[in-house]
């Protein structure tokens, strides 16, 4: 069987089929960087973090891009509390936002655009649509006219009939019709602003993910992913500017992850329930424990976090653990090594059979287990009688089969020396908490300065700040 997905636009799974052979263009919608990461920004970088990976071993060619929103209202909010710029803001949760993913192991997209990197190209858009009669200017704003795109609907199953407008406030005042949107928003008073031909502003939220992905990726391309709540209205938007524009689909496959929830409801600040990243990781929670309870629910259904789950999941971490760090405890008594083991074709083809029907996930970890299970049964054996139950060269194909499993999903086991944490971090994870602390004492948040250099001290690492202003760390 060969790779099928669950496609949004069709509402049907679909054989895989790229545009050019064994290439694939992927866009995911990031984050707009006003707060720090949270249990559905972990999922949704998760899931596609391991989407890529497996395509990856399936043997394609993953050009993979991830944007960050910097412009953004949330974002100026924090900046007015806080005193300072939106530019600062968004750098400092940038920082905070690679520092989060380093620790839960997520692989570096292959480029992550921004809006404010790529303002020509969102005004060369715009005017494009102006031009062909999709966008119209109103008073220093310009907008969308829906309408004129009579697709519109086709990734939400929205129609504008059914779409209720409200009453009307000043901003609508400017619209044609109530649910037009906009792509350019005419400056204000004490905000960020960039020159445009229809005066100074700046880009709307939809029309920045059009230009990016035209931009960085070309008019169509294979993928385009992200999290269910963007479905309606930020991906259904993109499409109509994308397509209005260029006449041609902006993706061939719309994929989307469900959202999260916290003890059954909705996570939200409002309700007290809202966990980020680093706080669930500070519990302390392993990350590779976050990752397989993200991972055994189906990537388009609602995930349940609650301390049951993730208790559980520890669990179930510590066996896979155990089992992949067989062959560096065993592997020279037993008298094989890594480079001289063959995988197992069976456990592998009946992995890619499992994942191959809409990334199922649940259904490859149920293949990485059962080879887990087995090898912690003759870890036992060796530890208890001196000898396992299994042929060693059969051994060795198991334990070399679930390493490379395990590495398409993501999870690692290094070995761990008896004074060493068993999580060290990364060199990357050390140097992105280092600069997400500079950002932070830039930004005068001296109080998530020593947060971070407490975490850091707690992980074995001690940092030195030079009069010069530079920041120096070792392991201690």
């Amino acid at each position: 069987m060969a790779l099928h997905l669950y496609n949004t636009l069709t509402r049907e799974i679909q054989p895989f089929e790229t545009i050019a052979p064994q290439r694939v263009k992927m866009y995911c919608c990031g984050v707009t960087v006003y707060d720090y990461c949270h249990l559905g920004h972990a999922r949704t970088c998760l899931v596609w973090d391991v989407t890529r990976r497996y395509l990856q071993w399936l043997g394609y060619q993953v050009y993979y891009v991830q944007n960050f929103t910097d412009i953004d209202d949330k974002i100026l909010r924090r900046a007015r509390q806080e005193g300072t710029t939106m530019e600062a803001v968004a750098e400092r949760f940038i920082a905070a936002y690679f520092t989060d993913m380093a620790r839960l192991g997520v692989s570096s997209a292959d480029a992550y655009p921004r809006a404010t990197h790529y303002l020509d190209g969102i005004k060369r858009l715009v005017a494009q649509l102006e031009a062909k009669g999709f966008a119209y200017a109103s008073d220093g704003d310009v907008y969308y006219s829906v309408q004129k795109f009579t697709a519109y609907g086709k990734l939400s199953g929205r129609r504008l009939e059914d779409l209720q407008a409200g009453e009307r406030n000043t901003t609508e005042a400017l619209k044609q019709d109530t649910y037009d949107f906009a792509l350019w928003k005419g400056a204000k008073p004490g905000e960020p602003a960039w020159d445009s031909p229809w005066g100074r502003g700046r880009p709307g939220w939809h029309i920045e993910c059009s230009a990016m992905v035209k931009e960085a990726l070309g008019e169509t391309i294979d993928l385009h992913v992200g999290g269910a709540d963007l479905v309606f209205p930020h991906h259904e938007n993109e499409i109509a500017q994308s397509e209005a524009a260029t006449g041609k689909p902006l993706a061939n496959y719309w994929l989307h992850n469900g959202m999260v929830m916290v003890n059954g409801e909705k996570m939200s600040k409002s309700l007290g329930n809202f966990i980020t990243i680093r706080d669930l990781l500070d519990r302390p929670v392993d990350p590779m424990a976050v990752r397989l309870f993200i991972l055994q629910t189906q990537y388009r259904k609602p995930i349940d976090f609650n301390d049951q789950a993730i208790e559980a999941a520890t669990n179930g971490w510590k066996t896979l653990r155990e089992a992949l760090l067989f062959g560096s405890e065993y592997g020279p008594r037993l008298g094989f090594a890594a480079s001289s083991v063959q995988i197992s074709n069976a456990y592998t083809e009946q992995f890619r059979r499992a994942v191959d029907d809409d990334l199922n996930f649940p259904a490859g970890l149920a293949v990485v287990f059962e080879l887990a299970k087995e090898l912690r049964r003759d870890r036992n054996l060796l530890i208890h009688e001196g000898q396992a139950a299994t042929p060693i060269s059969t051994l060795a194909e198991k334990w070399q089969t679930l390493a490379q499993l395990a590495e398409v999903l993501g999870f690692k086991a290094n070995p761990v020396a008896p004074d060493q944490p068993i999580d060290q971090l990364s060199d990357e994870a050390i140097q992105q908490a280092v600069s997400d602390r500079q950002a932070a004492r830039q930004a005068k948040n001296f109080q998530q300065a020593d947060q971070i250099r407490q975490y850091l001290t707690s992980q074995g690492v001690t940092i030195i700040d030079s009069p010069d202003g530079t920041t120096r760390w070792h392991r201690s």
